[in-house]
């Protein structure tokens, strides 16, 4: 009989994110998979989500898929709490109080910098972009369909934003 084995824990007593296989086939086996597969689910994240009750969570989930997939060093976590995104620092938040369709929110960060005045510049063809600030501006992305079909556009923004950090 064998001994069942330990789970692996962070310092804190959590399980650690788990990452995909790099570059695992596509269903049907063809080819390499999306960046999202390689991308890192944070615990804090997946928790939050299982236990939100939001009329839509199925886009939400959409949407974190679509930014996850935007880069190789975008990283998530809990801030505001709400699902948040990162490189360095956080620049992205999914705006959980929008019922009707999805909202993220693009910033840089909790404070203002110094180089604030200069504002940001994003093209955005789909005029899905509001500026809130000179330095944060709210993304509607949308609901159902919708998501998918302004999936290249949403990613465009978000490395350009990443750019501009």
């Amino acid at each position: 009989m064998s001994r069942p084995r330990a789970r692996k824990t962070t310092p804190a007593g959590r399980a650690p994110a788990r990452r995909s296989r790099k570059g695992a086939a596509r269903p049907g086996g063809r080819g390499r998979a999306d960046a999202r597969s390689e991308a890192v689910e944070d615990p804090g994240v997946v928790a939050l989500l299982r236990a939100l009750d939001h009329p839509r969570k199925q886009d939400i989930e959409a949407v974190r898929r679509i930014v996850l997939g935007a880069s190789p060093k975008i990283r998530e976590g809990v801030k505001w709490n709400a699902p948040s995104f990162r490189t360095e620092e956080y620049f992205a938040t999914i705006h959980l109080r929008s019922t009707e369709q999805v909202h993220l929110i693009l910033h840089r960060g909790a404070k203002v910098k110094d180089d604030s005045t200069a504002g940001m510049r994003i093209e955005d063809p789909l005029g899905m972009v509001r500026w809130l600030a000179k330095e944060r501006c709210l993304v509607t992305v949308g609901r159902g369909a919708e998501i998918e079909e302004r999936k290249a556009a949403l990613q465009k923004i978000l490395r350009a934003w990443i750019r501009q950090l």
